[in-house]
C-alpha cells in the first residue's frame, strides 16, 4: 500500500454494515474504546501510519469523549485492547479489504477470522487469522517487539489456515500488519 496523496480515512464508523462479525453493540464498543485511546494522546483528527507491509498515511476522525465515558473506560488495559480491535480491523479492511468474518475460537491464536467480504459464510477456506495487540504508550522497538510476540502466538495456535499478526500503537500513531509465516 503506498502513501500517495492524501491521507485516506480509516474505516471505524458503522464497522458492522461491513464485518459480518461484528454486531452494532459490539462494533460500538471498540469504536468508543478508541475514542478514549486515541484522547488519551492526540486531537481529532490525526494522522496513523498503516504499515502492511509499506506505510501509508490514514486519518481518523472521532468525538472527543465525556467524562463520563472516559470513566467508563478507566481501566486502560480494557480500553487498549478493545480499541485496538477497532483500528486493525479498519486497518485490514483499508489495506486489504478484509472484513471480520468471526470471532476465533480459544486457542486458535487469534482474535477473529478475517477475509473479503462474503466469505466464510459456509467455511473459512478463504479467510485468515487475525491476531491483534494494542499498546497505549510506546515507541517503534516497542511496537515491534509485541508484533513479533503477536506472530508467534499465530503460529502455535491450533489452526491450519494463514494468520495475521497487528500491533495498534495509540500513542505512537501506528498500526501495524504483517503476515505470519507458516512454521509446519
Amino acid at each position: 500500500m503506498a502513501d500517495i496523496g492524501e491521507p485516506r480515512r480509516l474505516p471505524l464508523d458503522a464497522m458492522e454494515e461491513r464485518h459480518p462479525g461484528l454486531t452494532q453493540e459490539i462494533a460500538a464498543y471498540y469504536r468508543q474504546a478508541a475514542h478514549v485511546c486515541l484522547d488519551r494522546h492526540h486531537q481529532s483528527p490525526t494522522v496513523f501510519q498503516l504499515h502492511d507491509p509499506e506505510a501509508a498515511d490514514v486519518e481518523l476522525h472521532w468525538s472527543a469523549t465525556t467524562k463520563q465515558v472516559r470513566g467508563a473506560w478507566a481501566n486502560k488495559i480494557d480500553a487498549t485492547e478493545a480499541g485496538a480491535y477497532a483500528c486493525a480491523l479498519a486497518g485490514a479492511e483499508l489495506s486489504r479489504g478484509h472484513v471480520a468474518v468471526r470471532r476465533a475460537e480459544t486457542g486458535t491464536g487469534a482474535d477473529y477470522y478475517v477475509g473479503p467480504p462474503g466469505s466464510g459464510v459456509d467455511d473459512l477456506e478463504y479467510c485468515r487469522r487475525l491476531e491483534v495487540s494494542g499498546v497505549d504508550v510506546g515507541d517503534g522497538q516497542r511496537l515491534e517487539a509485541r508484533l513479533q510476540a503477536k506472530v508467534k502466538q499465530a503460529q502455535v495456535g491450533a489452526s491450519n489456515l494463514p494468520a495475521v499478526a497487528a500491533v495498534v500503537g495509540f500513542e505512537a500513531r501506528r498500526i501495524l500488519l504483517t503476515d505470519v509465516a507458516d512454521t509446519t
